[in-house]
């Protein structure tokens, strides 16, 4: 099943997506009806409420409509889970491409703005003071039933459903902030891609491999172009070990977003800004559209706009507390993986 939020003439609404390409359908669920209950209710539920919806609602062509990120989640976790994708960031920053020794002892991840999410084919403003916007291609689980210390092996029935996932980044802003210790945060608070829809979990158990990875293609493109290409299944470790990580003395509750991180080859700009030492293909402008395919559950195509005037140098810098003036301007920080 595929569950997208939409809205048409004026109203949004969850349902259920039945057909594909030109042919694809939506068929509202009952009014009110959101995501986050249908991963609450579970995977029984969710077929009941998609029986009812295509034997009930009116269907509504796909290219009719405007598809909203397909859930407002609770939290989002975004964890950096491709060892390939931080060796290319890694070199970068240092000219080398090491990893942490830390980053193998568990998945880190950090919590992002579920309040600035977009959908499939919505703009995304360029954010404030940055030159070096970047994309990120990733695969999000939705978190169904809810858990604490949940064990690994038994962490799949944990998960509702998957969807596309551009964690959007300002590489300078994020630079940054996470010189001081901190963040990611505001490198990454303007924009996050959801979308098109939420495939539930049991669609894509025939793409899991020996290991338990989901064997899912992953490409992006920018303006027609492909940069990247790479398996979720390259992922060092499962969503089901991410969830399980995610809830050691901690709850993760129906409708958490749960990201794998960027992929490898090519998953982000900023990999191959590192493998190549120099900014090939250019950091984003506006005009340019990123998309970004993942099998087995869909596309996210979205174009970059100029952003509209507001809120640029409205915040000061630091006043040094030994001279009382303003601190000097430093120099532009170096990109970090994530």
């Amino acid at each position: 099943m595929r569950f997208a939020r939409f809205r048409h003439e004026g109203a949004a609404a969850t349902a259920v997506v039945v057909g594909d390409g030109e042919d694809a359908r939506l068929h509202a669920l009952r009014p009110g009806t959101t995501l986050v209950d249908l991963a609450a209710a579970g995977l029984d539920a969710a077929r009941d409420a998609a029986a009812w919806a295509t034997t009930t609602s009116e269907p509504v062509p796909l290219g009719r409509v405007r598809l909203l990120a397909p859930l407002v989640p609770p939290s989002v976790r975004d964890f950096v889970a491709f060892e390939e994708h931080v060796e290319g960031v890694a070199r970068s920053v240092s000219g080398e491409s090491v990893v942490a020794p830390q980053w193998y002892e568990a998945p880190t991840f950090y919590f992002s703005n579920p309040h600035s999410l977009v959908g499939a084919h919505d703009d995304v403003a360029a954010p404030a003071g940055s030159e070096l916007l970047d994309f990120e291609l990733e695969v999000a689980a939705v978190v169904g039933a809810p858990g604490r210390d949940v064990d690994p092996r038994h962490a799949g029935a944990h998960v509702f459903g998957y969807t596309v996932f551009n964690d959007w980044s300002a590489r300078d802003v994020q630079g940054r902030e996470m010189k001081v210790g901190l963040g990611p945060a505001k490198g990454k608070d303007f924009a996050t891609t959801l979308g098109p829809w939420v495939v539930t979990a049991d669609e894509l158990e025939p793409f899991r491999d020996a290991d338990g990875f989901l064997a899912l293609e992953l490409e992006a493109f920018v303006d027609g172009r492909r940069v990247g290409h790479d398996l979720l299944s390259n992922a060092s470790w499962t969503f089901e070990e991410m969830l399980a990580y995610a809830s050691r003395d901690s709850w993760v509750r129906p409708g958490d977003l749960l990201g794998s991180g960027t992929c490898g080859n090519g998953g982000c700009l900023a990999e191959l800004w590192g493998r190549s030492g120099e900014e090939t293909p250019p950091p984003l402008r506006p005009g340019q559209t990123v998309r970004l395919e993942v099998e087995g559950i869909g596309a996210v195509e979205n174009r970059v706009v100029a952003r509209p005037p507001g809120a640029d140098g409205l915040v000061p810098r630091a006043r040094d507390r030994r001279t009382g003036r303003l601190a000097p301007q430093a120099g532009r920080p170096e990109e970090v993986a994530s």
